[in-house]
This record gives C-alpha cells, sequence and structure tokens, in this order.
C-alpha cells in the first residue's frame, strides 16, 4: 500500500478486525489499544482497520467518535507491517514499525506525554520507574500473562463459551490469586503505619459509639481503605500534600513484620497503571456473559431489607461473588502448580544445586563420544575496509573506548564475512537483538541488494540505529521495536551478535521455523535456563535427566574473561563448545547444516564463538538457487 502524503503526515496505528462466521468483531488486543487511545484522548495516530472488507462504519459503536479511522487490507499493508503481528505502528518516516500488544499501547503513551506533558495521569500509567509491561513477555511472567495468556484465555471463552463452562481459564485464576496477595510498594512501610493508625483510630470510635461492627467481627476499615484513598489521590488533579505530623509512640514502635498488609487495590497493587488499562477490557467481555445473573445480583440489593439482613449475616454485597466454578485438579484448593498456565509449569522446572567443576561431565561425554569440534574459519583474514566507510558505520564514533571498538570491528568482521557467503540479491536479512545497529547498518550498507530488517526491544537503542541510517542515506533498511515472536515475516538469513542466554535459541529456532539461515554468536551462557519453548540439554539425551549437568557447563562456559587463568580459559571455552554443540546437533535433526566456529582473532571477544547454519537442500534459501530470489519480496 503506498500512502499518501496526508497519511503520511502522522504515525499509522495498525488494528486488526475479526470476521468468524460472518460475523465482523473487534479481537481484545484491538479493544484494548483503542480503550488506552480513548484514555488517554490522543489523537495522534491514524488508525487503520486491517480486514477482508471495509467494516469501519459496521463497527462505528465500538469506536471512539473522534477517532481518524479508515479502512484498509492486509495486502495493502506497507512490508514492515506486514512482517508483525498486529498491533503495529508504523512512523511517519515508514521506517519503524513498532509491534505487540505491550510495546504499542507505551508507544502511545509516550506520544501522549510528549503532546501533552502535563497528563500526570497518563505518565502514571508507566508505573514505578516506567517500567509498566516494559520487560518482554518472553522472560516475564508477568507481562506474559497479561499481554498474551490472559487475553488469549478470554478469546478462546468468547469463541467457545460452552466448553469453559465448567472451569475458569488458569490465567484468570492466576490473576485471581496474585490479587489476594499482599501488596509491596516502594515506602509502604509509612502507608501501612498510616493504615494501622487508621485501624486503631477505629476501633476506638466502634467503642466509644456502641458500634456491634466488632462484636460481628467487622471493621469499619474493612476493605480498601487506605489503599483506596492512596490510590485516588494519587489520581486526583490536585496533589494531595504529604501528612506532617509525626506518628504517635505506639505507631512508631510497632516492628515492621507486625505492620498491617497492604491489599491490592489494582492489578499491580495500589496505583492505576497500563495493566489495568489492558486487563479491563478482558475480563469485561469474560463478565459480560454473566450479563442476566449479574443483573439479577444487582436487582435484588434493591429490593428493601435486603442489604440490612445482609449486613447482619457478614455478607458483603459491595463486593461481587464469582460464580462457584470447578477447580482444576483433584483438590478445591488454589495452589501454584494449578494456577499457573501449563507453559508455566514448565518455566518454573526446579534448577537443583550442583557442587564441583564441569570435568566429571566433560568425562561422561567424551566416554560416549561428545567432545567440543570447532570447524576451521573459512577466512581468517578477511576484513570490512573500514578506512574508506563512511565514519557513521564505523563503531569507533560511538560511545565506547578505544580497544572496545578495535573489538567491535573484529566482531563484524565476522559476521559481515559469512553473511556476506550465504546473501544473494534480493534477500531479506534480519538482524534480531540489533540494538544500536552495529551489525544491521554494515550490512546495509555492505549488501546494497539485500532488505536489511533491524529487530530490538528497546525503543532508545532502535532509535539510535535509525537516526544513524538516516546520516549514511541508506534506503534499504527498516527497524521494528517488538519482541521476537511478534515478527513474523519472511526473510532468508538471520543474524545476531552476542544474543544472552536464550536470545541465541530464540533466534535459531525462528530462523528455522522461517527455513532461514542463520550466522549467531552468542552470549551469556550462564543465563541459560528451562524455558517456555526449551528445555536444556536439547540433544544430549544421555543427561535429559540430569538437568544439574547442563547447567554445569553452561556456568563454566562462561569462565573465559582474560583475567582468568589460561587452563580455567581453556575449560570454559571446551563448555561453550559443548553447549554450542547440543544447540548445532537440535537444528540438524531439522535437516540443517552448522558449523560452530571461533571469531578470529580470538581476542576480539571472550564469547568468541559462532555458529552458522544453513537450511536443508532445495529449501531455496541455501544459497544454491539463483532463481528462488525472484519470489522474494524488495
Amino acid at each position: 500500500m503506498t500512502h499518501t502524503d496526508e497519511k503520511q503526515q502522522r504515525p499509522s496505528l495498525y488494528l486488526s478486525v475479526c470476521c468468524p462466521r460472518e460475523e465482523t468483531r473487534l479481537p481484545l488486543h484491538t479493544t484494548i489499544t483503542l480503550f488506552l487511545l480513548s484514555y488517554c484522548k490522543c489523537k495522534s495516530f491514524k488508525v487503520f482497520l486491517v480486514s477482508k472488507t471495509n467494516c469501519s462504519q459496521l463497527l462505528k459503536s465500538q469506536l471512539p467518535e473522534d477517532l481518524d479511522v479508515c479502512d484498509t487490507k492486509v495486502d495493502e499493508l506497507p512490508l514492515l507491517v506486514k512482517s508483525c503481528r498486529l498491533p503495529a505502528v508504523l512512523d511517519d518516516t515508514a521506517r519503524i514499525c513498532r509491534a505487540g500488544l505491550a510495546v504499542v499501547l507505551r508507544h502511545i503513551i509516550n506520544t501522549t506525554l510528549e503532546t501533552d506533558p502535563s497528563r500526570n495521569d497518563v505518565q502514571a500509567l508507566l508505573g514505578f520507574k516506567k517500567t509498566c509491561l516494559k520487560a518482554c513477555a518472553e522472560v516475564s511472567k508477568w507481562t506474559r500473562l497479561c499481554e498474551t495468556g490472559i487475553p488469549s484465555a478470554v478469546e478462546d471463552h468468547l469463541q467457545n463459551p460452552l466448553i469453559q463452562t465448567k472451569q475458569l481459564p488458569l490465567s484468570i485464576l492466576t490473576l485471581e490469586k496474585r490479587l489476594a496477595e499482599p501488596v509491596k510498594v516502594h515506602n509502604d512501610d509509612k502507608i501501612r503505619r498510616q493504615k494501622l493508625k487508621q485501624q486503631k483510630d477505629s476501633e476506638k470510635n466502634d467503642f466509644l459509639n456502641g458500634s456491634e461492627d466488632k462484636d460481628s467481627g467487622q471493621s469499619s476499615t474493612s476493605g480498601d481503605g487506605l489503599e483506596l484513598q492512596t490510590a485516588l489521590a494519587r489520581l486526583s488533579v490536585d496533589a494531595v500534600p504529604a501528612a506532617t505530623t509525626r506518628e504517635k509512640s505506639d505507631i512508631r514502635k510497632v516492628k515492621t513484620t507486625d505492620l498491617p498488609a497492604l491489599e491490592h487495590v489494582f492489578a499491580e497493587g495500589l496505583f492505576f497503571t497500563l495493566t489495568d488499562v489492558v486487563l479491563l477490557p478482558c475480563i469485561h467481555q469474560y463478565l459480560v456473559r454473566l450479563s442476566h445473573l449479574l443483573r439479577w445480583y444487582s436487582r435484588v440489593q434493591a429490593v428493601p431489607g435486603v442489604l440490612r439482613a445482609a449486613k447482619d449475616c457478614g455478607m458483603d454485597l459491595s463486593v461481587a461473588q464469582v460464580p462457584t466454578v470447578e477447580l482444576p485438579g483433584p483438590s478445591a484448593e488454589l495452589s501454584t502448580a494449578n494456577l499457573l498456565e501449563p507453559e508455566e509449569i514448565q518455566d518454573v522446572t526446579t534448577q537443583l544445586p550442583f557442587v564441583g567443576g564441569p570435568r566429571p561431565t566433560m568425562t561422561k561425554l567424551k566416554e560416549k563420544g561428545i567432545e567440543a569440534i570447532y570447524t576451521p574459519h573459512p577466512c581468517p583474514s578477511w576484513t570490512l575496509p573500514w578506512d574508506s566507510l563512511p565514519a557513521a558505520i564505523n563503531p569507533t564514533e560511538g560511545k565506547m573506548s578505544n580497544i572496545r571498538a578495535i573489538r567491535k570491528k573484529q566482531q563484524l568482521n565476522n559476521l559481515v564475512a559469512m553473511v556476506t557467503e550465504l546473501a544473494r540479491p534480493g534477500y531479506t536479512v534480519v538482524d534480531f537483538c540489533s540494538g544500536t545497529g552495529h551489525v544491521g547498518i554494515v550490512l546495509a550498507h555492505t549488501l546494497p541488494e539485500c532488505q536489511v530488517i533491524l529487530i530490538e526491544n528497546k525503543e532508545e537503542s532502535l532509535v539510535r540505529a535509525q537516526r544513524r541510517s538516516a546520516q549514511l542515506g541508506l534506503n534499504n533498511i527498516g527497524f521494528i521495536q517488538a519482541n521476537l515472536d511478534y515478527f513474523t515475516g519472511p526473510f532468508q538469513i538471520g543474524v545476531a551478535l552476542h544474543a544472552c542466554g536464550i536470545a541465541t535459541d530464540m533466534v535459531m529456532e525462528h530462523c528455522i521455523d522461517a527455513g532461514a539461515a542463520f550466522v549467531i554468536s552468542p552470549c551469556c551462557y550462564g543465563f541459560i535456563q528451562n524455558a517456555v519453548k526449551f528445555t536444556f540439554p536439547k540433544r544430549f539425551y544421555a543427561f535429559r535427566k540430569t538437568l544439574r549437568e547442563h547447567m554445569i557447563l553452561c556456568r563454566f562456559a562462561d569462565q573465559t574473561a582474560v583475567q582468568l587463568p589460561p587452563d580455567r580459559r581453556l575449560i570454559g571455552k571446551q563448555c561453550m563448545g559443548l553447549v554450542d554443540l547440543d544447540r548445532s546437533w537440535a537444528a540438524e535433526t531439522r535437516g540443517y547444516s552448522v558449523r560452530v566456529m571461533t571469531m578470529e582473532p580470538e581476542s576480539c571477544s571472550p564469547k568468541n564463538n559462532m555458529l552458522v547454519g544453513k537450511p536443508p537442500p532445495g529449501s531455496g534459501e541455501d544459497g544454491t538457487d539463483e532463481q528462488s530470489t525472484a519470489t522474494v519480496p524488495k
């Protein structure tokens, strides 16, 4: 789709529309995004509803009135947007695409604040230190629950309501358990002492007034009390002056461990944040299916005498009770295990402690014929023409020391050499975990007939990379701010320099699923652990039952720093080779040919391994079929 100048004046926001069984509706991710736009009163985006047919008029009742909305089709989407799962935002230059629910929502908030910095209520949505839903879903259970777990569970319920009538979704139960836990917030000691004082004052007033609440086991401070007051004070337009009076001595002397716990008012604690914006449409859609029951519940409270009788019997009708449901498992108690998503049960696999070094494990592997084997580097002396390259490409122009810049240039020599060997005109090369673009920008300049896409989750790094590419006038480069899972576009080569921990495995898996070649330099082996998609070791079947031993290899693979004794660095290098051998064998079971080699010179980095993988012959992406590039979109 070629946008007109009028459309390019503002960033474009692309939202998906569902059309199941001839019924047009908005999926939850779209509803959540629209809700935030309305809450922020943000008019900075041109909104495109993506569907098979023009549907904006059919959905008019679900769209904010003052929103600039138009229809578009999937085949009309810009290339960067088409490569991502929606929602997605394309900036006014059409060079930076932000994709994924959490990334797009945070961008809407930041855009609103750029337009009107006085919006403290919008600023508060980002939470403490502006970190609300900032961690990517691949590593954060909380982000995964809010961004994908609960919306997916509610979508499944909406599409198959009869299947889930006997059991609440596990993700909903997980949220229920989270809301029941005590809140820990910054400076909570002060708030908890205020709550203790409030409780004591209330008990004193109850006694003086002859209240029966105490005899019935209730207190007038039951419920949200101080927590709700604190939350609403933060949301109010006028700042509430802090109390200047010092607590009485009996309050000050109470130990912190004896102070009353704070209760959840909102999803992340006391304050209304972006998480609540995400959850509200989800929970609304879930509860609205109980509309008849909820209306009845409201009506009976209007009957004279019902509220009084309920109060006398200790029934708090101000809190809607969730209907009785069948809980998972043989027990009706909510345990941590049955509240986690199935994928998260795997995520919390017990990591056994270990004692000793890697030699026993290495000996066991050697006895079975398993040793680290490195392929000789095919072009150890190859280097980029750094002296003739534009200054903006050179790492020495960045904010790093001269020694580090020299090593970075050596690392880039190795990766660019391998990518150049694999690349063909028309190929799309993706730089995963791109940071500020050292790899991707060099590739875009070196391979002008290829398209290069940089994918990075940190907005600051991606913006810096875009600025560098703009200085160079590169036209064959694009930028996507998103978690890796949100990138769904076709590509022929994936590259990553020092992808930390399981990020290496995630990039490899993404490349293999796409049938693409890969050039990856792993890093931070000690951070490797079982996760949602991966269980380690991948191929060493003899040691699958002793995960601890694989963790030993990972831990000592990080022992390669130049400050360490040579014999210890050698063991670390061997451990790196064994971990990467496991990775390469896993790729080979999918038909790939993989080389594990050492970057040259070895001193360019303590983490100097490099994995080069080529897809099976005949896949059209292994460089053997020149005609395959004809179908690659430019």
